[in-house]
């Protein structure tokens, strides 16, 4: 049976079954939720393991009379995608060449965080949002450099006992990039960018878009609390522009087209056809033990879970508190992300666009 991505802006777009080569549902969600100013634009990908069904863009970067039209060529602001595509991923190619073990100590790779009862919390938790450290650090209120926000965490105390529940936390990413860097002796975004992107062809995928670029990213939103300006090619959230726009929580920029391609790698086990070779070659990026791995839910925990690891699974519709990111009509079998600038990201159902609003 054939998997599907849909990429888009669009939150509930239907069963999939509901689509067949019909997407005027979906074009009348999106169309209709720019009119009702929820966001300025968007677009709309649907595919299989093999190749685009159907592709589309919508509206424009911004509410404003003469604001450019937004095109597949339009690049957003990925936020916590960011942990799935960039981090997770340099993780599981790491784990995968042995360079690491997700069982190692985090201080293993970095001896400064063996502090404050944080000397056995491993990479494993990291992976999982188990691992004790707060949900969030609000780092701009009291830092301004990258080096105090990296003392603040080697330093955090733990909020909860590790391994007894899940807590979602940017923390866990931001050390795990920090030790993609350390392994790599790269930096994330250069690791991520010659050993992923560059192999699968996404060329409008990157951390720090260069100002070619940023002309085709529309503003995430308009800063009034912090940095005091439009943000238009710089990362939204708050740790990673301390860290230089570079961290393992955020900072990524894409589209719905390049994230396709990165999609159809993990639904076709690892395999991807080279894009720079002569005739279609197929390659390997990842085994398919190790796409297995990390997409299906972690069982081997003594709380309610349903996350792999770095992504997400459907949590159960009866005992969730919150509402599903991408619906209740997602099939058990998804793995996903979401991420707060309004995106979320699910081997079924894959969304990109802006939160910005008038």
């Amino acid at each position: 049976m054939k998997k599907i991505i849909l990429l888009s802006i669009a939150f509930i777009l239907g069963g999939l079954n509901s689509f067949a080569n019909d997407f005027s549902k979906a074009e009348d969600i999106i169309t209709q939720s720019i009119a009702k100013n929820y966001f300025p634009g968007a677009q709309l990908i649907v595919g299989d393991d093999d190749k685009i069904i159907y592709e589309k863009s919508f509206g424009n970067f911004t509410y404003d009379e003469f604001s450019p039209a937004v095109t597949d060529e339009s690049i957003y602001d990925l936020a916590s995608l960011t942990k799935v595509i960039a981090t997770t991923s340099a993780i599981m190619k790491l784990y995968q060449e042995g360079k690491i073990d997700i069982n190692d100590k985090v201080v293993k790779y970095i001896p400064e965080f063996a502090n404050n009862g944080k000397e056995n919390i491993n990479i494993l938790n990291l992976l999982l949002h188990n691992s004790g450290l707060k949900a969030f650090i609000p780092f701009y209120k009291y830092y301004s450099t990258k080096e105090e926000v990296i003392n603040a965490i080697y330093n955090a105390e733990l909020d909860y006992e590790p391994d007894t529940k899940f807590v979602y936390s940017d923390l866990n990413a931001i050390l795990l990039g920090f030790i993609v860097e350390k392994v790599s002796e790269q930096s994330l975004d250069k690791y991520c960018k010659e050993n992923i992107f560059e192999p699968l062809g996404m060329r409008s995928t990157t951390f720090l878009p260069d100002d070619k670029m940023k002309e085709r990213i529309p503003p995430t939103e308009n800063d009034t609390y912090w940095r005091n300006r439009l943000l238009k090619g710089e990362v939204h959230d708050e740790a990673a522009s301390i860290l230089g726009g570079v961290a393992g929580n955020a900072g990524l920029f894409s589209n719905a087209e390049d994230l396709y391609k990165f999609m159809r790698l993990l639904l076709n086990n690892g395999s991807y056809y080279n894009p720079y070779s002569r005739g279609l070659k197929e390659e390997k990026l990842f085994e398919p033990e190790y796409v297995s791995l990390f997409t299906k839910r972690f069982t081997e925990v003594f709380y309610t879970n349903s996350r792999a690891l770095g992504w997400d699974t459907k949590p159960d519709v009866l005992t969730s508190k919150y509402r599903m990111p991408c619906g209740e009509l997602i099939s058990d079998n998804c793995f996903g992300h979401t991420g707060y600038t309004g995106t979320s990201g699910n081997s079924v159902l894959l969304r990109v666009g802006s939160r910005m609003r008038r």
